[in-house]
């Protein structure tokens, strides 16, 4: 149940962060806005580390090099979603999100990819994608 929980929260807050984002972007520069967004999300890190830290940096060289670039990836995030927000919306942008994001989980579970577990995946699952395509195709059209 906490993961469920959790999981909406996240769909919640990257909603609300796109449009956000979007809108500071559109005043200041979207590099600009990228900047001030980590910047910002850096000094909220830095006080829950203080506040709830339970772990260390003493072991960050055992991580693999390829997943360092978490923070590359948040800001190439963070610019990508600016950006589609300003060209398609925020409903439609989120929904191409959330189908690129379920495809990319799928390959990545599929094939154990990055240390995952493999976990198979039937017809269903794959119909269950396309019925999501289908459904972002038929939201889009104007009528």
């Amino acid at each position: 149940m906490k993961g469920i929980l959790l999981s909406i929260a996240a769909g919640l807050f990257i909603g609300l962060q796109g449009v956000f984002n979007a809108r500071v972007g559109e005043k200041i520069g979207f590099w600009e806005a990228n900047t001030f967004v980590h910047a910002t999300g850096l000094a909220f890190t830095l006080i829950m580390l203080l506040i709830t830290g339970n772990g260390g940096f003493s072991k960050l060289g055992e991580v693999k090099k390829l997943y360092m670039l978490g923070g590359v990836l948040g800001v190439l995030i963070i610019f990508s979603v600016m950006k589609a927000i300003i060209a398609l919306g925020s409903t439609f942008t989120i929904a191409i999100l959330l189908v690129a994001q379920l495809i990319t989980a799928t390959i990545i579970d599929s094939f154990g990819l990055f240390g995952s577990q493999v976990v198979k995946f039937g017809v269903s699952k794959f119909i269950g994608i396309a019925i999501m395509i289908a459904g972002i195709i038929i939201f889009n059209i104007k009528g």
